[in-house]
């Protein structure tokens, strides 16, 4: 296989592959990001196709965040039973068709079950626990470093597209955005088959940092995946640190995917700026997330997890409270997608930090998908709600307001945590 052949060869360079098998997922994360942000900045298109309220389009934007979501746990247990490699490359197949069937669509229904529906479990069959799992598998050093790196990939995917999705949008239709990402579904499917392996002990190697090959724990049977998981849940909801996390977490998606990524373009052009070059704030976001969700990464393998999120979502409500005062000109919001953008998702490091030290290496990703399901019930509650405030009261502030006030909220519940246990 390629990647046996690839492995020998940086092993003589003495480069382990976990380093390609972290840059392949990085990519394959990076483009279904992409289709989970593309419908922010495609509402108004789709407005002015087919007329739907934007409180109705809100609505299958909402199901397609609280799927993916929702499929976290369940990603990391089918993960755990049918393998890395396969699990991509069924999510990038669903998602990739389910947009293919979407240039055909006419209805609202349909809208709902395929963006909604059908991408929000494609994309949420590998999620962000895609990314926790590649780190813990194929890392022992350097691990908060690719987790930053690989969270990095989610949120940027969903960002950096999104002024070439408006401007093909813009000037052709939102037809031809939709089939540049059905493209580059298929280009990241040849890439993952090519290069992805599930564990360092398929290719005889170590771990990252260890030095011994470590053969893979017994899968669970096929009928105890959903048992798996739910599993994970029960155990975890015994604990008070899980709830905050998953509490916090909550917010975190509602400051961000669900408010931010799916209104600001509309909210902009409430105020007078063009789509596209709203659209071009959110590609800036996501240059300062990736620099932001690096160094986090970084910081979180040295630092204080709990302090650092401290600090993050202090931040972040701070910016969302500012946004409304920078009369939308240039300079205010470009400053405060920069300032914005550095805090994107930086929680997630320290989250899941937090998390493997609390669950254990083995454990955690399934408690982290549970975790990251309060992300996505939280995106999906902000995006539903500021579509309906605008169109019930005219104007998407009050959402705004309301997003960073549970960031300071979410700011002091997670001091009330323990420092970790070290034994």
């Amino acid at each position: 296989m390629a990647s046996t052949v690839i492995a020998a060869a940086l092993a003589r360079r003495r480069i382990h592959y976990g380093w390609v098998v972290a840059g392949t997922t990085f990519l394959t994360m990076l483009v279904a990001a992409g289709a989970v942000g593309a419908p922010g900045v495609l509402l108004l298109p789709l407005q002015r196709d087919f007329g739907w309220q934007t409180s109705e389009i809100s609505g299958a934007m909402a199901i397609r965040l609280l799927l993916f979501g929702l499929m976290g746990p369940f990603a990391a247990a089918l993960i755990n039973r049918f393998g890395v490699r396969r699990m991509v490359l069924a999510s990038l197949s669903t998602v990739g068709g389910g947009l293919a069937l979407s240039l055909a669509m006419t209805e609202l229904w349909q809208l709902i079950l395929l963006w909604g529906v059908v991408v929000g479990i494609g994309t949420g069959m590998i999620a962000m626990v895609l990314g926790a799992t590649v780190a813990t598998r194929w890392f022992v050093k350097r691990r908060g470093l690719v987790i930053g790196l690989l969270t990095a990939s989610t949120a940027t995917g969903q960002l950096v597209f999104m002024p070439l999705i408006a401007w093909i949008a813009d000037g052709m239709g939102w037809r031809p955005a939709v089939m540049l990402l059905c493209g580059l579904m298929a280009l990241a499917a040849i890439l993952a088959l090519i290069l992805l392996r599930d564990r360092p002990s398929d290719l005889g190697l170590p771990a990252y940092g260890e030095t011994e090959v470590m053969p893979p724990p017994a899968g669970p049977a096929g009928a105890s995946v959903a048992l798996a998981a739910i599993g994970a849940l029960k155990d975890a909801a015994r604990t008070r640190v899980f709830w905050v996390l998953f509490l916090t977490f909550f917010i975190c998606g509602a400051s961000t995917n669900g408010l931010v990524q799916t209104h600001l373009v509309p909210l902009c052009v409430d105020f007078g700026v063009a789509e596209v070059r709203a659209a071009g704030l959110l590609a800036l976001m996501g240059i300062f997330d990736f620099i932001g969700t690096v160094l986090s990464g970084w910081l979180s393998d040295r630092y204080d997890n709990r302090k650092l999120l401290f600090w993050y979502y202090g931040l972040r409500g701070l910016s969302l409270v500012f946004l409304p005062y920078s009369d939308f000109t240039l300079y205010g919001l470009s400053l405060f997608a920069m300032f914005y953008g550095l805090d994107w998702v930086a929680t997630v490091p320290p989250t899941i930090k937090l998390t493997a030290d609390r669950f254990g290496r083995e454990r955690a990703p399934m408690v982290f998908g549970w975790i990251f399901a309060g992300h996505q019930i939280g995106a999906a509650t902000a995006a539903f709600g500021a579509g309906l405030a605008r169109s019930e009261l005219g104007t998407y502030l009050p959402a705004f307001f309301a997003a960073g006030i549970l960031c300071f909220l979410a700011a002091g519940a997670v001091r009330t945590l323990r420092p970790p246990v070290r034994g």
